[in-house]
């Protein structure tokens, strides 16, 4: 009978659930590696933990804050004299000159960014020197503060009018009452993007002012190329000489999209494998 018993136990303690087995959570390294990421196919939170993340952010606003100083340091000369080498140096581009549709930013004397006046002013010139090979120019408007922005077509710079932080943006609508073209809605792509920025290093890295507008809208706008069966633009961004840092300085997560290529008054520096190809050609 105790036998029978202690069988009928065992059969009992055998169907009992089976506590369940926890394995460690493995954190990532604060600094992912460099790849372009659909903003669909990793979230930001699963990339990092909040603590590595505030730890990238602290990272980032003390860069911004050192590039800063440094901006501030240069004489209105040398800016002048980098801006003018460094529009040249994009016009005189082979993969400009061939560019068809491209965004650019207007640059804003306040921030400090590169010029880009004169790139602008060829560009919408109806005499400039690349009159037989019109492009289509879009420029970027500022929507609201949650990331939102929106690159319209211009034709003049009649098109652009001050916002609230006194920044050139081009109206939503035109002279005539009508929308103006955005990027992504347009039916043919655009072959290059150039960018501002705080600092950038020649692993492609670059650090924005921390509002994340433009990573927002490049990742949106390399998307749709995806979907649709484009090329991915030419990503170049715009340096002065203190901005560009040695590799490992500037902290990134996975929302930072990687640029192709820096333009400094020295020359062009390219990184990315198509950036490379580009070059080679010209």
């Amino acid at each position: 009978m105790i036998k029978n018993a202690v069988s009928s136990l065992m059969v009992r303690l055998l169907h009992l659930p089976q506590a369940p087995t926890y394995r460690p959570l493995l954190l990532p390294p604060p600094r992912p590696p460099r790849l372009r990421v659909a903003a669909s196919a990793l979230s930001p939170l699963a990339a990092m933990s909040t603590a590595a993340q505030q730890a990238v952010a602290d990272q980032k606003r003390a860069v911004r804050s050192d590039v800063r100083r440094a901006l501030k340091a240069l004489s209105p000369d040398q800016r002048a004299s980098e801006d003018l080498a460094i529009q040249s140096n994009i016009m005189n581009s082979s993969w400009f000159k061939a560019s068809k549709r491209l965004c650019a930013y207007i640059s804003c004397a306040q921030l400090r960014e590169v010029d880009t006046t004169k790139i602008l002013a060829e560009v919408l010139s109806p005499n400039s020197e690349h009159a037989g090979q019109a492009k289509d120019i879009y420029v970027p408007r500022v929507e609201d503060k949650n990331r939102n922005m929106r690159m319209f077509k211009i034709t003049t710079m009649d098109d652009l009018i001050k916002n609230s932080m006194n920044i050139l943006e081009p109206s939503p609508l035109d002279a005539s009452g009508n929308a103006r073209e955005d990027v992504l809605s347009a039916s043919s792509p655009v072959d290059l993007l150039l960018l501002p920025g705080q600092a950038f290093d020649r692993t492609g890295r670059r650090l924005g002012r921390g509002g994340g507008y433009y990573d927002t809208f490049l990742m949106r706008y390399q998307e749709l190329a995806k979907a649709k069966g484009w090329s991915q633009p030419l990503l170049v961004a715009l340096s002065y000489s203190v901005q560009i840092l040695e590799e490992g300085i500037i902290p990134v997560n996975s929302t930072d999209v990687p640029i192709d290529a820096l333009v400094t008054s020295s020359g062009i520096i390219p990184i990315s494998p198509a950036a490379l190809e580009r070059v080679q050609r010209s």
